[in-house]
């Protein structure tokens, strides 16, 4: 059996597939929601990370503990914008999901 690092093409070609079909299916109430998931989930992450970050003389006292969740917050919509991390992506399939299954449960008319 060989094992490699990354997944085969065709597994990428069907995830790609997917995602596009969940992103066409998604409502924009569902697109939306999915990004502002991403962007309260990255605040959270970068407020984290900028609590452990020696800032040096600059920083410090109340003022800073004040502030640095807008600047967390700031931070993480401009890296959701980027669409690069798929928690969005990801958040959109699910929901997606249950529209669709929502749908078909619905009575028809």
């Amino acid at each position: 059996m060989k094992l490699i690092g990354t997944p085969a093409p065709s597994l990428q070609v069907a995830t790609a597939r997917l995602q596009a079909q969940a992103e066409k299916a998604a409502s924009p109430e569902a697109k939306k929601a999915a990004r502002e998931f991403e962007a309260v989930f990255l605040t959270q992450t970068v407020d984290e990370m900028l609590k452990s970050v020696d800032i040096g003389s600059f920083g410090g006292g109340e003022a800073e503990e004040t502030w640095r969740s807008f600047l967390a917050r700031a931070y993480a919509d401009q890296i959701a914008e980027q669409n690069s991390t798929g928690i969005a992506r990801s958040v959109l399939q699910t929901i997606a999901a249950y529209e669709t299954a929502t749908k078909a449960q619905e009575p028809q008319k």
